[in-house]
Formats: C-alpha cells, structure tokens, sequence
C-alpha cells in the first residue's frame, strides 16, 4: 500500500487509520498479526523516545523486524515523533535520524518542531518536507502543543481544555500547510501524550476529551488529514466525532504500551503471555474501539 494514498482515501470514507507505536520490539508481532485478523489497516510507528528511554530498538533494528512480520496488505511501518528539540530540551540531530529510516524503508516519517518558534518550526518541517518528498514518501509534521511528554509536571487537564492550552492555532495552521507542503498535520485540540518518565509510566491518562469544533475548523482551514497523537484515554465517541471533523490517523501508544509491560511484569517477564495481551487488546481496540473491522475491504475491495 501507498502510505498517502491509503490515508486520503481513508479520509475520503471517513474511517480511521490507527498507529500503534510498538515501545518494545516484541510487541511488533502481535500488533501486526492483530491488524490482519480484523482484515484492518494500520499503521505500526517507533518514536524516537522509545529506541531512547525504552526497548524499541534502534530505527534499523525495527524496521527489520518490520520485515519479518509486516503485511503490505494491511500494515504499513512509519516513523513517528522525531523532534527537533526532545522533551528535555535538548537538540536532535533530526534530519540524520529521517534520512535513516528512508534508507531503512520506512513508508512515511514525522518530525516535530512544536517546541520551536512558528517560524522556525516551518523552516524545519520544510526542510523534512524536501527530503521525504524527494524518496517519494509523506511526511507528518506538528504544529500546537500536545502535551504529556516532558518531565515537569503537566498542569491539571481541565485548565488545559477550558484555556485552549498548547490548541493548535487555526491561523497559524493555514500558514504552516502553504508554506511547508506538509501532507499530514498533527494537531492539538485537548489530547495529551501518555507521561514517558519511568515514575509515572505506568499510571494512567487522565481522561481527555476533544474539541471538535475547533478540530473541524482546523480542517477547513487546511485541506489536510489531520492526526490525533494522545488518543489512549479518549472516549470512542469523542474520537468517532473527530474522525468525522477532519481526524484520519490516530496515534494509540500508552494503551498497547502499558497492556505488554504490565502482562510482562504480572507473568514473570513471559514474554509470549505479554505478546498476547497486546494481541488480544489491540483485535478489541480495532473491533469495538474503532470499529474498523474489514477497513482493507471497505478501502480496497
């Protein structure tokens, strides 16, 4: 499958594509064997936080088991989260990590200059833009704040929600997509990342909620997918609704992520029982989450 024509043609008919970070390499097997059971599509993604503060593996290293299990009928591997500036404020040395995964056969790449200034996050993007482009790949990049992954303390939810804190700006986003020829735009209208430091992994989200309004302006205003990172945590008929306002892809990390580390840690470190429970919670979260199930039929025939 063609990454973009896979994504406009799902926005076209209004069906989600989820992506599901695999945080540890095991996980890749069962996501992807889960996805093809539900005759689904989806994308499975690394970010560079989880080959950094997690068991990802390198960029190289997933793609290749990428290539044991992947089914280009129904998956497709993409780069998620390569900031410019990470969550401990430090720079990333972007453009090298990019190049890498095209060179690794990665079908699309993000970066994230949503730390930088509005100008400078458009140079950046532009310059990821010139080089996906040139390897015949989409690029995703992100514009607003969506919070949860730096190391402070995040303020309470509903002060974010009720100020439009870190809200991708609508004026802003008509500017970004003209001038960096970005092909999917990631967003914030109230989603939050899943908190990355080992102390507080493994609580659980607080439960956000969407702006749909705000969301459906946003793509009004731009023409592009839009993509929803944060979407553990936020209820099926937000998510729908938004899917509906302009929303295609949607990142699912924390809930798949905290399915195989605490089955790991519940069974003795059984990796196999862990595989498992994130086969069997990813099957429910395309079936009764999404309800996506036969999305390849519904896309392709």
């Amino acid at each position: 499958m063609n990454s973009n024509e896979t994504i406009l043609l799902a926005r076209e008919k209004k069906i989600a594509v989820p992506a599901f970070n695999v945080a540890h390499l095991p996980m890749m097997e069962a996501i992807i064997q889960a996805v093809v059971d539900e005759n689904s599509i989806a994308m499975v993604q690394v970010a560079r936080v989880e080959w950094e503060k997690m068991s990802a593996g390198t960029i190289e290293e997933t793609a290749k088991e990428y290539e044991r299990y992947g089914d280009s009928s129904h998956t497709m591997l993409h780069l998620d989260h390569v900031p410019a500036i990470d969550e401990d404020n430090i720079a990333v040395e972007y453009k090298e990590l990019i190049k890498r995964a095209i060179d690794a056969g990665y079908q699309s790449v993000m970066i994230d200059g949503s730390r930088l200034p509005l100008d400078e996050n458009i140079r950046v993007s532009g310059e990821i833009a010139e080089i996906a482009h040139a390897a015949g790949i989409p690029f995703e990049a992100e514009l607003g704040a969506v919070m949860g992954h730096e190391s402070g303390q995040m303020p309470p939810y509903e002060e974010i929600f009720k100020s439009k804190m870190g809200f991708t700006s609508i004026g802003e986003a008509k500017r970004f997509v003209s001038e960096t020829g970005v092909d999917w735009l990631s967003i914030a209208a109230g989603n939050i990342h899943g908190a990355i430091a080992e102390a507080t992994r493994n609580e659980k989200k607080p439960e956000a909620r969407l702006d749909i309004v705000h969301i459906a302006a946003l793509y009004d205003a731009t023409n592009k997918p839009l993509v929803l990172h944060g979407g553990s945590g936020i209820g099926a008929e937000s998510i729908r609704n938004a899917i509906l306002a302009g929303i295609t892809k949607v990142n699912v990390g924390t809930e798949v992520r905290q399915t195989y580390e605490l089955a790991l840690e519940g069974n003795g470190g059984d990796i196999d029982k862990a595989k498992q429970a994130v086969y069997k919670r990813v099957r429910e979260i395309i079936s009764s989450f999404f309800n996506i199930t036969n999305s390849r039929t519904l896309l392709y025939g």
